[in-house]
Order: C-alpha cells, then sequence, then structure tokens
C-alpha cells in the first residue's frame, strides 16, 4: 500500500469550482479519514480537467467528492477524462468511494442511469435500511440495519450498473447505496464525510440553490440530527484497504 510516514495516502477528487468550498470538503474527508491514519491530498478538475490515471498512481485509494454546482446528467470538460479514469481504476481493481456526485458518476459510467427529478431530492438528514446484501456487506458489519445520513441532492441513480449491488436505500430514493461485485469501489449518495455541524456549515454555502426557504432552512440548522453509524464509513473504508 502506498504509505507516507506510516499514513495511508487517499486522493480527493473535488468538482468544485469555489475555493471556500472546496477546502471545507477536503477538511470534512480528512475528519472522517481520520488525520492520524490517512494523509489525504486533493485534485480538482474544474482547474485541471485532464487527470489521468497517473496522477492517482501515488494513492492506495481514490475518493469521488460531491459537485453541488455540476450535474451528472451535463458533460464538462473534465467529463471524458474521468470517465477513463474511472473505468481504468475499476479494471485495475483499484479502491474507490464515491459521494453524492461521486456515486452517481461511478453508476453512469459504469452502466447505470442518472436523472434531475425535483420529486426525489432530499436536502437534510434522512433514514436510511440496509439491503440483505447490505446487511452482509463488510462496511456495514455490526451497525443497525436503519440509520441516518446527510444529503443534498437533485439528481439520483434510477438504475444500477449490472456489477452494482445495492446495499442500502430510502424512502424517497433508491440506491442510496451500492458496491460493485468482489471490488472495493462503493457508492453512497449520502454525505459519509460530513457529520451535523459540517452539515449546517455546507446548506449555508448552497442555501440559494438547494434551501432558499427560509422556514424549511431555520429547521433543518437549528435541529440538526446526529449521524454516528454513516460517520464510521469512511473510516472502515480506510480499514479495508488497509
Amino acid at each position: 500500500m502506498n504509505q507516507l510516514k506510516g499514513k495511508t495516502k487517499v486522493v480527493l477528487i473535488q468538482v468544485r469550482d469555489q475555493r471556500h468550498i472546496a477546502e471545507h470538503e477536503r477538511n470534512c474527508f480528512a475528519e472522517r479519514l481520520g488525520p492520524d491514519r490517512v494523509e489525504l491530498h486533493t485534485l480538482n478538475v474544474t482547474e485541471e480537467p485532464n487527470i489521468s490515471l497517473g496522477d492517482v498512481d501515488p494513492y492506495s485509494a481514490v475518493i469521488l467528492g460531491g459537485a453541488g454546482a455540476h450535474t451528472v446528467t451535463e458533460d464538462y470538460d473534465f467529463t471524458g477524462p474521468m470517465t477513463d479514469l474511472v473505468l481504468k481504476l475499476v479494471d485495475a481493481d483499484r479502491p474507490i468511494f464515491g459521494s453524492c456526485w461521486g456515486h452517481q458518476f461511478i453508476a453512469k459510467v459504469l452502466g447505470g442511469k442518472v436523472i434531475t427529478d425535483i420529486a426525489h431530492e432530499e436536502v437534510g438528514t434522512f433514514n436510511l435500511w440496509l439491503s440483505d446484501d447490505g446487511k452482509k456487506d463488510a462496511l456495514f458489519e455490526g451497525l443497525p440495519h436503519s440509520f441516518f445520513g446527510h444529503m443534498g441532492h437533485h439528481d439520483y441513480v434510477v438504475r444500477l450498473p449490472e456489477q452494482a449491488v445495492e446495499l442500502a436505500y430510502s424512502q424517497r430514493c433508491r440506491n442510496q447505496v451500492f458496491r460493485l461485485r468482489d471490488k472495493l469501489v462503493y457508492g453512497t449518495q449520502f454525505h459519509a464525510e460530513m457529520d451535523a455541524a459540517r452539515l449546517i456549515e455546507r446548506l449555508g454555502f448552497y442555501r440559494d440553490s438547494y434551501v432558499p426557504d427560509d422556514d424549511v432552512f431555520e429547521t433543518l440548522t437549528s435541529n440538526p440530527v446526529p449521524t454516528p453509524e454513516s460517520d464510521l464509513l469512511l473510516g472502515r473504508f480506510v480499514d479495508m484497504i488497509t
């Protein structure tokens, strides 16, 4: 494994065109991965779109983050290079974790379907349930079969790739978590990198586009729901790759 001074080297690929939000996202992932265990680096494809396999070779795992101002349903300068990268990583059996946009992008690249549907959007904290496969998966071993996750999305995965297995779902939106069969490739529609305090901060950044109603914003931010189970998942992912 690629390690630096005893730490596992992980790269976060970001799709953030605002520096303060990119930094916030990086800090969220660093906290959940464990700064004492993981040396986290970032590559931002809104700044350098021509990403390649060589850029991520030094790292033990690749994380695909969120993208509040971008959608998987449209193409950008980075879409082609990112598609090629994900396909090569999967073929090489490299560990990948996709969060929100990253979850959707992995699913689409491998043959799934992602759509924009406001009727199924989830903004805030929602209950999730493990599928039968999820109950048996190592990432969720010993956790309750129902737990909460923080979310903020207008797009969602309506069909998984053939090689993917659904591990968790919510009432409004299925395919909340998937894993590729026999590979350390996971996607979570919810934000496993954010605890309740970090969700409040993120909602503030995207208030106009995700929570324009003042009353709804006040409700979400004044009554944060803790997510102790989903807070563990990125650390468990590190355990699995090391």
